[in-house]
């Protein structure tokens, strides 16, 4: 049996893909022949989104805007609505919007605590649960949600992050023993440090010593980690349930 990605005809929503790998994930769903739906919080991005979605179309495929704030549950229920009426439905939902903040433990402000767990786990559940009515209606989906190696190995000032995609994985593999037989999937992608704009604020010299402790001795490109998501999202991998795949330069070992 060859391995193959083949997305053609298949509808995704890939959330906080204005910018780093849920941009580079919506450009290589959309080469590989899916219509690819741009979710950005409607407050910011809508710059970059709406660039994104130009460029995926004037390159031959296809693009939508999404616009909504994943842990607004109002706008999530309408986002998903909107794309189910237009399309019919939605193969493929990548769960992506992040946002992440430093602080030590005893001067992390409880308003901080919380977008962090509103952004990443409140987006993840809602956006589930607003298109896993579809999904089991047509026996057929594919949900992928990011995560991060720093869930398995925590670090120092970020454990409002670390928390949070701890509890995205944990999540993960309840949904995967809930859908059970049905020909969904559910799996996550815990990338390690990768060059997006959310390590923009990280020193110099903190990024070296990062960079340093990964034994392939460099911080992915987005390029690097991409193909993870394609992996996921194609029918041949149907197998892969509740599962993490981290491509993190072996960082850590899952």
């Amino acid at each position: 049996m060859s391995f193959n990605v083949d997305l053609n005809d298949k509808v995704a929503l890939v959330t906080g893909a204005s910018s780093g790998i849920g941009k580079c994930v919506s450009e290589a769903f959309a080469k590989n022949g899916c219509k690819v739906y741009v979710n950005y919080p409607p407050a910011e991005g809508e710059n970059a989104a709406s660039a994104l979605v130009e460029s995926i179309m004037q390159a031959g495929h296809s693009a939508a805007m999404a616009p909504a704030d994943v842990s607004q549950p109002d706008q999530v229920n309408s986002m998903i609505s909107d794309i189910i009426n237009t399309e019919g439905h939605i193969d493929i939902l990548v769960n992506n919007a992040g946002i992440a903040r430093a602080a030590p433990i005893h001067k992390i402000a409880l308003a901080d605590w919380q977008d962090i767990m509103d952004v990443h786990v409140l987006g993840t559940f809602l956006c589930t649960k607003a298109a896993l009515p579809i999904m089991y209606e047509r026996n057929r989906g594919r949900i992928i949600n990011t995560a991060s190696q720093l869930a398995y190995k925590g670090a120092p000032g970020f454990a409002h992050y670390t928390a949070a995609k701890g509890a995205i994985i944990s999540f993960t593999r309840s949904l995967a023993l809930e859908i059970g037989e049905r020909d969904i999937t559910a799996n996550c992608v815990a990338p390690g440090a990768t060059l997006t704009p959310i390590l923009k604020d990280v020193p110099n010299d903190m990024l070296e010593e990062i960079r340093k402790a990964i034994p392939r001795g460099k911080i992915a490109d987005v390029d690097e980690i991409v193909g993870t998501y394609l992996f996921l999202a194609c029918d041949s991998t149907t197998h892969f349930r509740g599962q993490c795949l981290s491509p993190n330069g072996g960082d850590v070992f899952l």
